[in-house]
């Protein structure tokens, strides 16, 4: 079998399909590693299917690398497999047991494997430098926020408000809109009655304007992406057609004998 077999046979959907069904499959040997209950009662056989999984993942990516050679290195999502995979690898030890307990990053083969959640992420990707501008606009406005917050009152609250970290968590805490009112906002105000002409414009500018801005990104970001996929599509299903045309033509302009 040479190589664009192999690269073939790997992208078939049959071979894709069974890929995602021991990713999700080993994703559930994983959880069950976290049972207590089960290790104990069928703790050798969850190791050996877990085993069993990590062996078709290292077999896929060693026949990966044998039909791609050098270029696949070229594709980001290989990449991010080949090291998911290798810190599956990592040995057992007590110093690298971090490392053994990220094995459930295995589940994230399931975005490289599925198209569509290549696609979320990728038009995710796309829409970083974009968000960059708008978390810089976001930690602007948050150390504004924090230095008047520690001013006005970081004497009467210095738990919430005492310093610069503790006014940006503490801001933070009310831009997620949790307890924001009862547990902060309406406490500051018993002894600062106008402190909502700080707090209301703050929640207006971060909670209802910049973070719907940071939606807003992604979402157009994504919408691009699959436009270009659906472009791609067309195109290559337009160089198809064109190609058997050519070959019909070429069959009927062929001289008979």
């Amino acid at each position: 079998m040479n190589r664009s077999a192999i690269a073939n046979w790997l992208n078939s959907p049959l071979i894709s399909n069974f890929i995602i069904g021991v990713i999700l499959f080993n994703a559930v040997v994983l959880g069950l590693e976290t049972s207590t209950f089960v290790m104990s009662r069928v703790g050798s056989l969850i190791s050996v299917l877990d085993e069993i999984c990590l062996a078709i993942f290292v077999i896929e990516l060693v026949l990966k690398l044998i039909a791609l050679d050098w270029r696949f290195f070229k594709s980001g999502w290989n990449i991010f497999d080949f090291v998911i995979v290798g810190i599956s690898l990592v040995p057992a030890a007590e110093s690298l047991s971090v490392l053994r307990a990220l094995r459930i990053l295995r589940v994230l083969r399931v975005v490289s494997a599925a198209p569509s959640l290549r696609r979320v992420v990728e038009g995710f990707v796309s829409a970083l430098p974009g968000m960059g501008s708008v978390f810089l606009l976001m930690a602007i406005i948050f150390y504004i926020g924090s230095v008047i917050a520690t001013k006005l009152f970081g004497s009467s609250f210095p738990d919430w408000f005492g310093d610069l970290g503790l006014s940006a968590y503490s801001l933070f805490q009310i831009m997620t809109l949790e307890s924001w009112s009862m547990g902060i906002v309406r406490p500051v105000m018993e002894i600062f009655p106008y402190a909502w002409v700080f707090f209301v414009p703050f929640i207006m500018v971060t909670t209802f304007a910049v973070v719907n801005l940071l939606v807003g990104l992604i979402v157009n970001s994504m919408q691009d992406a699959h436009q270009e996929d659906s472009k791609e599509e067309t195109d290559t299903y337009r160089v198809e057609v064109l190609k058997r045309l050519e070959a019909i033509e070429a069959a009927m302009n062929k001289p008979e004998k």
